[in-house]
């Protein structure tokens, strides 16, 4: 009788494991592309007769795009299906680059840029509505911690596998084999089998669930709280070294090294906070914390000239607990979704971070150029202090509301 009983717990559980496997490489994918073609930014700039402005010009392309459509994609996988878009999505952003190595000029880069942005949109929006839909509730946290170290991983990789395949393929077959990935990753997708996640799939007592305006207050509140996580972290991860290498009199080695702490402590962290997201409902105020811990150290740094060690420490502290975070961040959002619209509410979201990604570098550029390099961290401290207070507030909205949903039910 036990083992009869055990049998469906166990196939779930590995549906379950098989569906997060997926969704993480595909997520894997999307931060290797990322990375791409500023990877290549020296072969490019030669082949092509362009400046890095040209070519940076390409980026802002991706960003607009990405931002712009990120909402919409979100819509559209509710509606349709996150499975069907999310495969698209893969192809389309495997097969820009393909393009591109099989017809290199400026005029193909652009329009690469436009299709990389377009295929970008559709992780965030299809890949959690996914995850909400399957993953077992209890190890939620622990789900989305997995999916975001995946994309960490994913950038992480990138720059030795381009210069790896630059030496051995060129930069055209980089670009032919790097977009190639896309594809075969969507092929080992339907493989397996991806379960499918939209609007039809949540019912509630055997009927469709109503109805509901995914813009919501709360949603609009954590839009923001991702734009300004973006700004805090895009000063520090974007222009940190060379803030340490002006201001602070910070040799070279040892400002890559500090960043480099900062950034692989922020993946070790995020695989933590999964574990703690699942621990606790009170995830805005673990955020907070996290953040106002992150504050303090950032003034520290911001202030003081550290011995070298003690600021790589610091650094690594920062960024771990900046990687805590992340699950706690996703949790909030899928806490705030209505019924059948995770897709919708991550995907609008998630363009407060294609806005950080927009104005990041116009901020922190202007900030270097004035020569206010200490402001790089003087900056990210006054976003983190905003972010900790708008995460108190996006906690406590869904409280709220949830114990009023429990008071009518009792007066009924």
């Amino acid at each position: 009788m036990v083992d009869i009983l055990a049998a469906p717990q166990q196939a779930k559980a590995d549906t379950s494991l098989r569906t997060l496997a997926a969704i993480s490489v595909a997520h894997w994918v999307s931060h290797f592309h990322l990375f791409v073609l500023p990877m290549l930014f020296p072969f490019l700039k030669e082949q092509l007769g362009v400046g890095y402005i040209e070519l940076g010009f390409a980026l802002t392309v991706f960003g607009v795009v990405s931002g712009l459509t990120q909402a919409p994609i979100g819509y559209l996988a509710d509606h349709i299906g996150a499975r069907k878009v999310l495969l698209i999505g893969l192809t389309v952003g495997g097969l820009a680059l393909i393009m591109l190595g099989l017809h290199l000029s400026y005029v193909s880069l652009i329009v690469c840029a436009v299709l990389l942005g377009l295929a970008n949109s559709v992780y965030h929006p299809c890949d959690y509505a996914i995850l909400s839909t399957h993953m077992d509730e209890a190890r939620m946290g622990r789900a989305f911690s997995v999916h975001t170290f995946a994309g960490f991983l994913g950038g992480a990789v990138a720059p030795a596998i381009m210069a790896a395949l630059v030496a051995t393929v060129g930069g055209l077959g980089a670009l032919i084999v790097a977009g190639a990935v896309g594809p075969v990753v969507a092929l080992a997708l339907i493989i397996v089998r991806i379960p499918d996640a939209s609007s039809a799939d949540r019912k509630e007592d055997g009927a469709d669930a109503p109805k509901q305006s995914v813009i919501a207050p709360a949603i609009i509140m954590l839009t923001f709280f991702f734009m300004l996580l973006g700004l805090s972290n895009a000063g520090i991860s974007n222009f940190g070294v060379v803030a340490l290498m002006s201001g602070y009199g910070v040799t070279f080695s040892a400002a890559n090294i500090a960043l480099t702490a900062f950034l692989g402590a922020s993946a070790a962290g995020v695989l933590a906070g999964g574990y703690l997201a699942d621990r606790t409902t009170r995830h805005g105020q673990v955020a907070a914390a996290c953040f106002a811990i992150n504050a303090v150290i950032i003034t520290i740094i911001a202030t003081i000239n550290l011995p070298s060690a003690v600021l790589t420490a610091a650094m690594g502290l920062a960024g771990f607990l900046g990687g805590v975070i992340a699950p706690s961040r996703d949790m909030l959002v899928r806490n705030a979704a209505p019924a059948g619209a995770a897709g919708r509410a991550f995907g609008i979201v998630s363009t407060g971070f294609n806005f950080s990604g927009i104005l990041s570098p116009l901020l922190f550029g202007w900030i270097m150029d004035q020569n206010m390099p200490h402001w790089v961290f003087g900056a990210s401290v006054a976003f983190m202090v905003m972010t900790v207070l708008l995460a108190l507030v996006t906690d406590r909205k869904p409280q709220s509301r949830s114990e009023s949903s429990v008071k009518d039910l009792t007066h009924s």
